[in-house]
């Protein structure tokens, strides 16, 4: 701006138009805030491989697009020598810009400043911003960098928590907000991360926990360190808390971005759609060859995911959390889709408790934004165990049936192989309300593996059998039978419970053919405040 008007208004112009005086204090203020915790903070953050605030917000955004607020805002806090201590800004950096042409709001903690410690004003910034972001409709993306609350405010610093935490769950559905870990986040700090739809963070810089190392090992005698307990690779294998991971502070910014080119800025506009060059009617030529001939053996479903796609563009999130299911982001005919796939190579695709959060999570977080499902269907049934049935299976199974039965987005589901049990039913089938059920002529439908079914409904025929000696040739004849019966989809097909059979080639126009009939769905459902899905 004071370019611009330099410029404008000619070699000291600017000066002139304004009272000298005046000018110099802004100026003197404006190189004060800018210096934040000074040159030796500012240096040593280098030192750690981490950018400063601000680098952060103009790496992030549009260049030249970024408007700070509060740029002189300063704590109130006169205890403990504090009142000797105010720096402008007070360890936060907060304002609005875009980001591919999209408005977008964005703070970004400064450790520099008290740790990035949160204080009343700190968070009466960050609150502001939400509060703004809620009125325009706009995502919200925090760039954290803090220590947790600070200890000099007591409560108003919990307080500024909680006025955040309330802000998020006001916000959670209408605007999307992006968490983005670039160091320390402890205490409070998580929480509001936490309620957040993505968190992103960085491999070796970023960490997260409710209590560090050392209180672990006053309070339990545990032994951790810092990047066992809440680093990114344990929070994106471990907690399932972390949704995408970089090996960088540059590449996890560039990661936000692309990640919001998939999703609307609130839940009153439709996805960003894009034009691509990809043909609608391409043929999906790879998936005959990736689908094994046999039902039990195992392959990549994000192969066929590729093949589909535009472009093969597949922008998974938690990858290496619950690997059985794939969950992810991807583009047909150029509108922005959300994809859940079992995954074959990972416990045979089959459905456990952290999957079934992953999953549910991520569905509920599509129909919240307009943006409509795939369901790629290779399911042998839920995990067995006492682990699983002692942890809760039914209830975290239930969460993913609850889910998909609630959302009301276009859903289209394709089984690719096996659907059984009631993971058949949970996994977007006909009877859960899918708008558009397909299936390959190899799916298997059924209420279990043919070898379980043969054990119970041949069980006299299988003794007598061990009687005769010749077991192995009866067991092989009455699989065959199970198989001529339910190892297909045309007994569904026939019931209207699955709407095509389906040629592998034709996957990527069926899709595409079917967003584009559901493109204005409209689904009624019973006035009420709101379900209570099983937490």
């Amino acid at each position: 701006m004071v370019k611009f008007l330099a410029e404008t208004l000619g070699p000291g112009g600017y000066r002139k138009a304004m009272n000298s005086k005046a000018f110099g204090e802004l100026e003197r203020r404006e190189s004060q805030a800018l210096l934040a915790g000074g040159h030796p903070r500012l240096a040593k953050q280098r030192e750690q491989g981490k950018w400063n605030a601000r680098e952060r917000v103009h790496q992030l955004l549009d260049p030249g697009s970024f408007v700070e607020l509060d740029q002189f805002v300063t704590h109130r806090c006169t205890d403990f020598g504090m009142e000797q201590q105010k720096v402008y800004g007070d360890g936060v950096v907060t304002g609005y810009g875009t980001i591919d042409g999209r408005q977008v709001c964005v703070f970004s903690q400064d450790f520099t400043v008290f740790g990035g410690s949160l204080s009343g004003a700190h968070a009466q910034k960050i609150c502001k911003l939400m509060d703004l972001a809620l009125k325009m409709g706009a995502p919200v993306i925090g760039l954290n960098d803090s220590g947790g609350a600070r200890i000099q405010e007591g409560v108003e610093s919990l307080g500024g928590y909680a006025e955040i935490f309330w802000r998020n769950t006001q916000a959670s559905g209408v605007v999307p907000q992006i968490s983005v870990i670039l160091g320390p986040c402890a205490g409070g700090a998580v929480y509001s991360p936490a309620i957040t739809d993505f968190v992103c963070m960085v491999d070796g810089t970023s960490f997260m926990f409710v209590t560090g190392p050392d209180v672990i090992k006053t309070v339990t005698h545990e032994e951790v360190t810092k990047e066992d307990l809440g680093g990114a690779e344990t929070h994106a294998e471990k907690s399932g808390v972390a949704h995408l991971v970089y090996p960088s502070e540059a590449a996890c910014l560039d990661g936000v971005k692309k990640l919001l080119g998939y999703i609307p800025s609130s839940n009153r506009v439709a996805p960003p759609a894009l034009k691509k060059s990809d043909p609608i009617d391409r043929l999906c030529t790879k998936i005959a060859g990736i689908l094994p001939e046999q039902s039990n053996k195992p392959y990549d479903v994000r192969q066929i995911i590729e093949d589909v796609v535009d472009d093969g563009e597949f922008l998974e999130t938690q990858s290496g959390y619950a690997a059985n299911l794939v969950v992810g982001f991807a583009r047909l005919g150029g509108r922005s889709v959300g994809i859940v796939a079992n995954q074959p190579a990972h416990l045979a695709g089959c459905l456990d408790i952290n999957a079934s959060v992953k999953g549910a999570r991520f569905v509920r977080f599509c129909d919240s934004f307009n943006i409509p499902l795939i369901t790629l269907v290779d399911v042998p049934g839920f995990l067995p165990g006492t682990a699983q049935e002692f942890g809760g299976i039914i209830r975290h199974g239930a969460k993913l049936l609850y889910a998909f039965s609630e959302a009301t987005v276009p859903k289209l589901t394709l089984i690719t192989r096996k659907a059984y049990g009631g993971a058949y039913d949970v996994m977007a089938s006909k009877h859960i309300r899918a708008d558009l059920n397909f299936a390959y002529p190899n799916a298997e439908i059924a209420v279990m593996g043919p070898e379980g079914a043969i054990n119970i409904l041949f069980r006299k025929e299988i003794a007598d059998s061990e009687a005769k000696g010749n077991t192995a040739e009866v067991r092989a004849r009455l699989v065959e039978e199970y198989k001529n019966k339910f190892a297909n989809p045309y007994k569904a097909a026939e019931l209207g419970y699955i709407d095509e059979v389906l040629r592998p080639e034709w996957t990527r126009l069926r899709l595409i053919r079917g967003l584009e009939l559901l493109a204005n769905k409209l689904e009624v459902r019973p006035s009420r405040k709101h379900g209570n899905i099983p937490l």
